[in-house]
């Protein structure tokens, strides 16, 4: 009998393991390093990606033996392979670099000039990534994270009405509480989304969402999150002002002309704290940018003659049996910022793949007062990854991947005073505020399958509002019956307070 509940017990144990997503690791197989941003195809039309690491993950759903997935990446050889076969390799694929057949592809030894093929991207630019007029449904996987790191912060108030000094004094202290946790303990958030993304024709309502899983991870209310430090901000200003009553403000010599209210208004609260609105509004801002469509980020294909352009190569792509061009680019005048690579192919100059990231020294904006007026602010991060492919009409090419990374740089040491809109005897706030430090966004976003569907089923969808799963540390298990990037190892081990 123990025996039998023995085996059972194995057979559960290994009916349990074959059920869960896996996450497998992409490798060069000459150098063993991991691959990262490779294509992944399943049952050919849903798209996957490996992430910076070389890993990604397969769902539940798919993690079927006898199921295959494509493999393909620029300059290696494309590998159809099954679940299975990815097992008994221990969960490791090895690519092969392609090795050219001049039988299938003919190749020039004239070194192709840079500057010609620059002139040809953006020549054909608007013919490569023109928007298809047709109404479609995209799922996309979209995540976010956000890392506030403040290097100092001091709130010191120094008079307020109604206040003993014996009272601000304990509130003073309860604010060098919240603001030592802050630099102790820099606050971290990761938003996780699966959703789809209906886009129409109809130029008076182009598009609509609807978000099948969102994940959150990050602290509750005695966490030190941005949010956080925003209503800690406010509520300590609420407990010094009235909210029924109005305000002007005066920083240094400055003052507002600006009437300030702190009266609750619910109905502008809601529409402010919309998931629905404020998602779908990020991601059309989103998209447009990443088509090459925001000229000053994109100078280096838009600007060629304030670049330095370098010839690289040649990579086969071996899924679409074309050639692809390798340009890197460095700035030549001081307007340009970028420095990078392109990987542009042969047969009609469409940028079809992309890395980015700000000069060494170089800025994309930024505002110094600091001797001044004690304010300082710069965009000094500014990196990315963009991945086209073609799309079904064979002649364009759509957005398959891109990673965004941008990085501010903060300083403010200013007092702060805020005064009651009334004749006589008036409500006084005077404090002294500093803060130091950095704000990094990072933004992914996969398309994993798009489809054209009607105008009619398009006008009878119903947004709905929706609300994110809260987590304190990433959770696999609660993604496995859905697509997903796999998170990189810095955002596994992070646990929200």
């Amino acid at each position: 009998m123990v025996k039998i509940k023995f085996i059972f017990f194995l057979l559960f144990i290994g009916l349990s393991t074959s059920a869960q997503s896996i996450s497998i690791k992409i490798i060069d197989s000459k150098n063993s390093l991991p691959l990262p941003y490779v294509n992944i195809k399943l049952s050919n039309t849903i798209d996957l990606i490996s992430n910076d690491e070389g890993v990604f993950n397969l769902s539940e759903q798919q993690n079927i033996d006898e199921n295959s997935i494509t493999i393909s990446f620029l300059g290696y050889q494309t590998q159809k392979i099954s679940i299975k076969e990815i097992k008994e390799q221990n969960l490791i694929i090895k690519l092969n670099e392609v090795v050219y057949q001049l039988n299938e592809v003919a190749i020039n030894n004239a070194k192709p000039n840079p500057s010609a093929i620059m002139l040809e991207v953006k020549k054909r630019l608007q013919g490569n990534y023109a928007s298809i007029d047709n109404t479609t449904k995209n799922t996309f996987f979209i995540r976010e994270g956000i890392h506030f790191n403040p290097s100092q912060i001091n709130i010191d108030i120094n008079k307020s009405t109604g206040f003993s000094k014996k009272q601000l004094k304990e509130v003073d202290s309860e604010i060098n509480l919240f603001c030592n946790k802050l630099k102790s303990n820099p606050s971290k958030k990761y938003d996780d989304l699966l959703l789809e993304y209906y886009q129409s024709n109809n130029t008076k309502i182009d598009s609509k969402i609807n978000v099948i899983k969102a994940t959150s991870i990050k602290g509750d209310g005695s966490s030190t999150s941005m949010e956080d430090f925003q209503k800690k901000g406010l509520s300590i200003l609420l407990k010094h002002l009235d909210s029924t009553k109005f305000y002007r403000v005066k920083s240094g010599w400055f003052g507002s002309k600006d009437t300030i209210s702190f009266k609750n208004d619910s109905k502008k609260e809601d529409a402010k704290n919309s998931n629905l609105v404020n998602t779908k509004s990020k991601i059309n801002t989103f998209l447009f940018e990443q088509k090459f469509s925001e000229k000053s980020k994109f100078d280096f294909v838009y600007n060629p003659e304030i670049y330095e352009y370098s010839y690289n190569g040649k990579l086969y792509d071996d899924e679409t049996n074309d050639l692809v061009y390798i340009l890197g680019f460095t700035p030549k005048k001081s307007k340009a910022k970028y420095t990078g690579k392109l990987y542009i192919s042969e047969s009609d100059y469409a940028v079809v793949k992309c890395n980015y990231s700000l000069a060494e020294g170089k800025i994309v904006e930024g505002l110094n007062l600091k001797m001044l007026l004690g304010i300082k602010v710069q965009e000094n991060i500014s990196n990315g990854t963009l991945l086209f492919k073609k799309a079904a009409d064979k002649k364009t090419y759509e957005l398959q991947y891109v990673l965004e990374e941008n990085g501010q740089y903060f300083y403010l040491n200013r007092p702060v005073k805020f005064v009651e809109l009334i004749k006589g005897e008036k409500d006084v706030l005077d404090f002294d505020l500093k803060i130091e430090g950095n704000l990094i966004s990072k933004t992914e976003l996969l398309s994993i399958s798009k489809t054209e569907i009607t105008q009619n089923i398009f006008d009878g969808l119903k947004e709905k509002e929706f609300s994110y799963i809260n987590l304190k540390q990433y959770n696999p298990k609660i993604w496995d019956n859905y697509i997903s990037i796999e998170p990189l190892e810095i955002m596994k081990q992070y646990k929200a307070l």
